[in-house]
């Protein structure tokens, strides 16, 4: 199989097709999602909740993602990398670049993902000058979940929304190769996605961004609480193979997500 490359993506972005993602922690898993033709395979810090069992995941730490960014890329042949930069390891360009470049040299990451606004454009300036490929994170970003008060729908409000498009614009415009919205109002994802050169990946932000993802546990139903967003994908599927697969075709055809999956 060919692998996917940043190219791959922009490409299919530019041809009105969905990208496909999802998260993985190891390589068991990864190597089906693999097999299956997941495009993207985000090791996302979700790994603190999923696997941890913590409420947040502000506990996650650079050596947890390095070490799980690895074990995933031994069960990859084909899909692209993407790892999660923890809370609080890229406050400043200088700690960013040492610790993305962990990230990619001893994890095996393609891509590196960091969450914020207009606050990390020098950042991700800093590290694409460095060869460094960065995918921005906006709307609700998990690790500012005490500031932002909860898992709250962001964007709702005219100047929050406004705000949210200034930055996408602002990220992109720094070097980011890639976006992740989460939870903010199909209408606003729509005109982000449409206003950006890069792909798109939305996770409960409607149906119009370039692709989708979702955390893998979620889509298997193993989570004990099913998201608005998400979808138990397992149901009435006869095994964890046939869930991925189906959650593959439900996106490259638009049937995920549905209007009940957005706000």
């Amino acid at each position: 199989m060919q692998q996917v490359t940043l190219n791959t993506l922009k490409e299919t972005k530019l041809a009105g097709k969905k990208i496909v993602c999802l998260t993985a922690y190891d390589a068991g898993f990864a190597r089906l999602l693999d097999k299956a033709g997941v495009d993207v395979i985000l090791v996302g810090d979700s790994l603190g909740m999923v696997l941890h069992g913590e409420n947040t995941t502000l506990k996650v730490s650079m050596s947890d993602m390095i070490y799980h960014t690895r074990i995933v890329k031994a069960g990859c042949e084909r899909a692209l990398i993407v790892g999660d930069m923890p809370f609080m390891s890229y406050a400043s360009p200088a700690q960013a670049l040492g610790n993305a470049a962990r990230l990619m040299s001893e994890g095996g990451a393609e891509v590196v993902k960091l969450e914020g606004g207009a606050v990390i454009a020098d950042t991700i300036r800093y590290l694409d000058q460095h060869g460094i490929p960065v995918c921005a994170h906006l709307g609700l970003t998990p690790q500012s979940v005490h500031k932002l008060g909860g898992y709250h729908v962001q964007g709702r409000d005219e100047d929050t929304a406004k705000q949210i498009l200034e930055d996408a614009k602002l990220l992109e415009q720094a070097g980011a190769v890639m976006l992740v919205l989460e939870c903010v109002p199909h209408q606003l994802a729509a005109e982000i996605t449409g206003s950006l050169s890069i792909p798109v990946i939305g996770i409960g932000a409607g149906a119009q961004c370039d692709g989708q993802v979702l955390v893998l546990y979620d889509i298997l139903g193993i989570t004990e609480r099913q998201l608005r967003f998400s979808k138990n994908f397992l149901e009435p599927a006869t095994s964890i193979q046939s869930a991925i697969e189906n959650y593959i075709k439900a996106v490259r055809s638009g049937e995920f997500p549905a209007a009940e999956h957005q706000y």
